[in-house]
């Protein structure tokens, strides 16, 4: 067997992919389509906690992390990937999680092509909208429960706006002829505006409407 001798030119040709390839790395786009570049966080406070930084680029939300080992180890966890995470619920959806990716990439197609804008950017601003700010927790000793409003952390507002835009998803598209990638888009887009036909923003309302009664 003759082995393939490579030739100047063929080396020359080799580099200049090499130099190719080096220079995209350093864009990693979501799906292959969404960059992560312009994406901006408009609350301060959610600044630190919403994981869509050069550092939590990724090609495909699925790094297989452990980001449940140590306590707040899942804020490095890329904010697509805690989305995806949390369309994982409800015993038979367990652990299908390149499912779970599918309808995530699904609905932000659905959102830039109703939107226009990057998707990223669409679910940072629901998320910044969908995270109720004060709360009410239950105080009492002695058979006697009252509730007392308090803040909510950063974390815990990150945590619940997730849960209630995937919540709000699920149920919408439960027993309905729309798939769950498109519910999941409307949920984003109508969090991001702030509209209240959004399940999540609905939800933040009266949790913030119950806090204020029991200031």
């Amino acid at each position: 067997l003759t082995r393939p001798v490579a030739t100047r030119g063929s080396s020359g040709i080799m580099a200049t992919i090499i130099k190719e390839k080096d220079s995209s790395v350093h864009e990693a786009k979501l799906f292959g389509k969404y960059g992560f570049d312009e994406i901006e966080v408009n609350d301060m406070a959610l600044d630190d906690y919403i994981a869509v930084k050069s550092k939590s680029a990724v090609y495909l939300p699925h790094t297989a992390g452990r980001y449940q080992k140590k306590r707040f180890r899942k804020v490095a966890c890329p904010i697509v990937e805690r989305l995806v995470a949390s369309l994982m619920m409800h015993g038979r959806n367990n652990g299908k999680k390149l499912m779970a990716v599918r309808i995530v990439r699904h609905a932000f197609e659905i959102i830039h092509l109703l939107t226009d804008q990057n998707p990223i950017q669409v679910l940072v601003d629901s998320i910044v909208n969908s995270g109720p700010r004060e709360d009410a927790t239950r105080i009492g000793s002695a058979g006697v429960v009252r509730r007392q409003a308090v803040d909510v952390s950063p974390l815990r507002r990150v945590n619940q706006a997730i849960w209630l835009l995937t919540t709000g998803a699920r149920e919408a598209s439960f027993r309905n002829i729309k798939t769950i990638s498109e519910c999941l888009a409307d949920e984003l887009v109508n969090a991001a505006k702030g509209s209240s036909n959004s399940y999540a923003i609905k939800k933040k309302d009266e949790i913030e409407r119950v806090a204020k009664a029991n200031r």
